[in-house]
């Protein structure tokens, strides 16, 4: 057996694999109504691929999916090589071009001079416009305007390594309960945490947010010089990539056992809420009913105005992605997706409290990747 928080390698993606999700991504296209779609590198082509180039620079690399053409991917030549390594190099076609060259009249036969395509959100601006320049008939629209869940619903290999990566989360998170916080620095807690990712499993660690008494009311608090003191309540959220895919936790601790009846009714008004918003995960529900629902405990117990942040986020080979839990996201939820519930009150001048888990949709209702105690952890 392997010790907590790790786990066993994951099968590696296949050709097959890649080539079923190429398919996907090209009917999804067609089906709302696109030419095809062009890809750069980012989270997309990984996705699509496996191919992550060692550096973006600004020679033009890009996936082109057309329906009824084989995929095709666009290289500059002196990294052909690497792109030939991807897992997923096998089901495109490679196409090079060398520096002198236009890269954009390598994929003009590509395209439909009058199509309108999907293109990835971190294309660079001058390469769209290099191919808009191209081919002044096309159009062009983002993907997460018009295929936010390309992503979203995950197989089964992509569940087990979200699972891991809860898991070996959940391992930190046991870890940093035994660490001293009185009389250290944020910056001290938040280097402990992430060498703790390091441990079990984590080859990036994306964030280790460590606010403590005041700091806890920013969601987003960078961890600093603040010496956490006895009596000081603390959000610890922290997460990154293990084999590809992504954590992302939160628990709240407090320094030492004399803790303030407020920071107690906070605590469980918040705990009610994400459990109450996990309760109604189940497929056909809404994103925006799950942020719904969360919001209405804390509301009904006097702490609305502060709740500030949507309940929730996708998470796969990137810690934030499609679906958002957020007002006015009416995506209902599918088997496969996941996603964060993390509801959270924040008092300004005070303290903070936030509980996060990330969830997967089941057809029998939702299944939790943190599994730690949701109760307020006591640190030393």
């Amino acid at each position: 057996m392997p010790p907590p928080g790790e786990s066993r390698m994951p099968r590696p993606f296949t050709t097959e694999d890649y080539r079923t999700r190429l398919d996907r991504a090209t009917a999804a296209a067609t089906a709302a109504g696109l030419a095809g779609l062009v890809v750069a590198p980012g989270p997309d082509l990984v996705h699509l691929t496996g191919y992550r180039p060692t550096a973006v620079t600004e020679r033009l690399t890009a996936l082109v999916l057309t329906a009824g053409r084989e995929p095709v991917l666009i290289v500059p030549a002196l990294e052909r090589p690497d792109a030939e390594r991807a897992e997923g190099a096998p089901a495109v076609r490679l196409l090079d071009w060398t520096d002198g060259q236009d890269p954009y009249a390598a994929a003009v036969p590509l395209l439909d001079p009058a199509g309108r395509y999907g293109v990835s959100d971190n294309t660079w601006a001058m390469h769209l416009l290099g191919l808009q320049s191209a081919l002044p008939g096309t159009g062009w629209t983002s993907l997460t305007e018009t295929l936010p869940m390309l992503r979203a619903v995950k197989g089964p290999d992509e569940l087990e390594r979200l699972a891991a990566a809860g898991g070996a989360a959940d391992a930190a998170y046991r870890g940093i309960l035994e660490v001293e916080f009185a009389g250290r620095r944020e910056t001290d807690v938040a280097a402990d945490l992430s060498a703790l990712l390091i441990k079990y499993g984590h080859s990036q660690v994306d964030f280790t947010v460590v606010g403590s008494g005041p700091n806890g009311a920013n969601p987003h608090h960078e961890a600093g010089e603040r010496i956490i003191a006895a009596g000081d309540t603390v959000v610890l959220d922290f997460g990154g990539l293990k084999d590809g895919y992504g954590s992302d936790t939160t628990r709240t601790v407090h320094v030492g056992t004399d803790v303030p009846d407020e920071v107690r009714k906070v605590h469980e008004v918040v705990r009610q809420a994400q459990q109450t918003a996990f309760e109604a995960v189940r497929p056909g529900v809404t994103c925006q009913e799950i942020d719904r629902i969360a919001r209405r405990v804390i509301t009904e117990a006097g702490y609305g105005e502060y709740f500030i942040h949507r309940t929730g986020h996708g998470i796969g080979i990137t810690t934030h992605e499609p679906p958002y839990l957020v007002e006015g996201e009416q995506q209902p939820l599918v088997p496969g997706m996941c996603f964060s519930i993390e509801p959270g009150v924040y008092l300004p001048g005070r303290f903070g409290v936030r509980i996060e888990d990330i969830v997967t949709v089941t057809e029998q209702g939702g299944r939790r990747f943190n599994n730690t105690p949701h109760e307020l952890g006591i640190v030393s």
